[in-house]
């Protein structure tokens, strides 16, 4: 019977959310995080100021806790081969092709395609078992649990890693400075990951991110992560980075945020994450939302995520509309802010699609100001994922 472990997580009161603690709650205080509610959890925001913290990840290697994200591990009694066609019917990807130690960034849809999670699938072979290793958002974790489990085969069993911390180590520099530790994940290249060994610790470690840059995502016993980030912090590259450098890095990565970017209103051609659904699987239809979803694509969505660049130095943030020249509200900002490499504000939004074409100027308007707007490609900063092989 398809099952998932370790669930129970006590209800709060009626209209009052529950907050978690980190496995490295105290690690954060203990260095001066400024914690704040997130996704359900207490996280640290920022250590010694957001702009600094965003400059140190560009330049050097900044270490990031994103222990909040579920971490869930399928099992077949029968082989993976049933439990990747089942997941193939709410995910694009595909999933029965998926190579050994290969990471697949994927959407979980609706029966109408649209978005209810922005999700990465790994095949890996651990202690002789296949098995299929999914990272999906923090916030939305036992929503999607919940309905996976409708999917999934009898014979196939759902484990959430509750047990497991996660560490985001991002920047050019983050590669010198783990593969000191943990020698071996030089070899790694985007988009894969392998198990490694700290100190008799099982670590599984991915080089992919969330920031543009170079970098790794480590597995790690929660038990053992303190002081794995306490050592990753004596290299001199390394320095510990808060939520709100995490949101103007992605942000200027051109990469959309679930909640915000992304909701279940939301097609993955809408949101221009056409990559996302596979050739076969666009050739063989099957997924949920898949007639809409290829009319879009063919056809064009009615509304489409473009980037924004912002004239003058005023953030125009989430919440913003799109206006036209008669003042009507035409499209909405999902994500703004500024922007510290480029020293500008830069924003995404939700536009009619004959309005997506970069070059395109547009207003917006928040709190009754009008900003004027140009419509950019996507990265704001060039991504420095290393592909071929690291140096």
């Amino acid at each position: 019977m398809s099952d998932a472990t370790d669930l129970n997580v006590e209800d709060a009161p009626e209209g009052q959310e529950i907050i978690q603690t980190l496995p490295l709650d105290a690690w954060h205080r203990a260095r001066g995080g400024r914690m704040v509610p997130f996704a359900g959890y207490e996280m640290p925001v920022q250590y010694e100021g957001i702009m600094a913290e965003h400059l140190w990840t560009r330049e050097s290697a900044g270490l990031f806790d994103v222990s909040h994200m579920g971490q869930v591990v399928f099992t077949g009694e029968n082989g993976l081969a049933s439990v990747a066609a089942a997941l193939e019917k709410v995910l694009p990807g595909d999933i029965t092709g998926l190579g050994d130690r290969k990471n697949r960034y994927s959407l979980l849809l609706n029966e109408e395609g649209g978005i209810l999670d922005d999700l990465m699938v790994t095949k890996r072979t651990l202690d002789g078992a296949e098995e299929l290793y999914m990272v999906v958002n923090g916030a939305t974790k036992y929503d999607d649990i919940a309905y996976l489990l409708d999917f999934i085969p009898d014979d196939a069993t759902l484990n959430l890693l509750d047990e497991q911390a996660l560490l985001a180590l991002q920047g050019p520099k983050a590669v010198d400075a783990l593969s000191r530790i943990v020698p071996g994940v030089e070899a790694l290249v985007f988009m894969t990951a392998a198990d490694f060994s700290w100190n008799d610790v099982p670590l599984w470690i991915s080089r992919s991110g969330y920031t543009g840059e170079d970098g790794y995502e480590i597995s790690i016993p929660a038990e053992h992560a303190a002081a794995f980030a306490d050592l990753l912090c004596e290299q001199a590259e390394v320095k510990p980075i808060g939520l709100g450098a995490r949101d103007s890095l992605r942000l200027e990565a051109g990469l959309p945020l679930y909640g915000h970017d992304l909701d279940p209103e939301t097609t993955p051609v809408m949101a221009d994450l056409g990559f996302a659904l596979a050739k076969k699987r666009r050739e063989a239809a099957d997924f949920l939302g898949a007639e809409r979803i290829l009319a879009e694509r063919e056809n064009g969505p009615a509304v489409k995520r473009v980037g924004l660049t912002v004239a003058g130095r005023q953030p125009v943030r989430e919440g913003a509309s799109v206006v036209a020249e008669d003042g009507s509200v035409i499209g909405r900002v999902t994500s703004g802010g500024f922007a510290p490499s480029m020293g500008a504000p830069i924003a995404m939004a939700y536009v009619p699609t004959e309005l997506a074409t970069p070059g395109t100027t547009l207003k917006l308007l928040q709190r009754g100001k009008t900003h004027d707007a140009t419509v950019t490609a996507m990265p704001f900063v060039p991504h420095r994922y290393v592909r071929s092989g690291a140096k």
